[in-house]
């Protein structure tokens, strides 16, 4: 019985736990997951310290008295006096006795006193120590996603390496006698495949150490060969020989290597063959072979096997609220995904789509999965929408400042 999809991820979850952890640079940890939670150490700032260039008062009055000057760097004693100021740089060390930073630009200033244009209240422009980070405030947790703001906060810590989970191993390989890999000569019916390099590709993107195992005949010994060639990766994926049909070998390739099927039909259009299992301690996943169907499918099941794989606190999908610019017709008492285009605004739907197709994704930032109960979205109801790879930018300029 097919499983539905919120079923499927679930059996992944509770399948497959994070991959053992590495100590690296912190120069190499970006993009990395990291293992281990780091709090601070030092705060920041570590003194208080002018947030611009002007005068450090003590007391209320008029004119104040300079007795002297600090530049950022400099240490110094100073204790001020009722009345009194000093000139300070934007970064310098402030002196406990000062209240207030004014601006030089509020100030008329001769050699030895200022006079103050508009008065400033007590704190004002003074970075306090610690108002950024106190000492033991968590920097990076567990199963973060370590980006490049995560780089600079752990080099104002002066941490120099970090714990991380080690990359997903990922081996994909080609297989169908119809299939010619794009460096090979096209024969006549033959076509050129494309789920595997995409496959590799979106793996890649995804943050994994991706292998290409080889291309197998069409026969059972030879995909046992290269499944058994993979069985070193965490991952393997496959597109094709899953359906119902004489030529489709993967499943008996992987059932006599003892392979544990968690389950091999989801309630999903496209991608209904989908299968997801393990031999040891490697996880397998089965994609149909159309190659819209895979994509699609790989980025609901196989993105979320890689981040659980690798560790990752945010592993799960998220959604943007949006709604659809035209209406959505599925027909079928399963969930059907649309691919399709967020603008910032509306979800557009492909134009033209179906499971064999490879020029849709180009052309798509995501997808919106319509449940199993629902025949149809009008043009204007709100939609979940799952974005895929993307950065969020436009061919035309529109104003973004709110």
């Amino acid at each position: 019985m097919a499983v539905t999809v919120f079923e499927a991820l679930q059996l992944i979850e509770n399948t497959v736990s994070p991959l053992s952890t590495e100590i690296i640079p912190i120069e190499n940890a970006l993009s990395r997951v990291c293992a281990k939670a780091l709090k601070a150490s030092i705060a920041l700032p570590t003194f208080n310290n002018s947030a611009m260039d002007g005068y450090g008062l003590r007391g209320e009055a008029d004119t104040y008295t300079i007795i002297g000057k600090i530049l950022a760097g400099d240490s110094h004693s100073y204790k001020l006096h009722e009345g009194e100021c000093i000139k300070i740089l934007t970064g310098a060390e402030v002196p406990d006795s000062v209240e207030r930073i004014i601006p030089q630009e509020n100030t008329e200033a001769t050699d030895t006193t200022i006079t103050i244009k508009k008065a400033v209240p007590i704190g004002a422009n003074i970075r306090y120590r610690g108002e950024d980070i106190h000492e033991g405030t968590l920097i990076a947790d567990k199963g973060d996603f370590i980006t490049s703001a995560h780089i600079g906060l752990l080099a104002s810590q002066g941490v120099t390496h970090v714990e991380v989970f080690r990359k997903v191993r990922t081996g994909v390989f080609a297989s169908g006698s119809e299939l010619k890999l794009h460096f090979e000569k096209l024969g006549k019916s033959q076509v050129y495949n494309s789920n595997t390099l995409y496959l590799l590709a979106r793996s890649e993107e995804l943050g994994a150490e991706t292998r290409f195992v080889g291309k197998s005949e069409d026969s059972v010994d030879s995909l046992k060969a290269l499944v058994e060639a993979a069985l070193d990766c965490d991952v393997i994926i496959t597109s094709g020989g899953v359906s119902v049909g004489e030529a489709d070998y993967t499943k008996a390739a992987f059932a006599a290597l003892g392979m544990e099927t968690l389950f091999d039909k989801v309630q999903i259009k496209p991608g209904k063959p989908t299968t997801f299992g393990k031999i040891g301690n490697t996880a397998i996943l089965n994609l149909p072979g159309n190659p819209l169907a895979s994509a699609l499918n790989f980025e609901l099941f196989g993105k979320f096997l890689l981040h659980k794989l690798s560790g990752r606190k945010a592993a799960y999908h998220a959604t943007i609220e949006t709604v659809t610019d035209k209406e959505i017709h599925s027909p079928r008492p399963v969930a059907n995904v649309i691919p399709g285009f967020y603008n910032g605004h509306t979800f557009q739907p492909a134009e033209k789509f179906a499971p064999g197709m490879v020029n849709v994704l180009n052309h798509c930032n995501g997808m919106v999965i319509v449940d199993a109960k629902t025949d149809k979205i009008k043009e204007g109801e709100k939609v979940n929408f799952l974005p895929m790879r993307w950065d969020f930018l436009r061919e035309d300029f529109e104003t973004f400042t709110s």
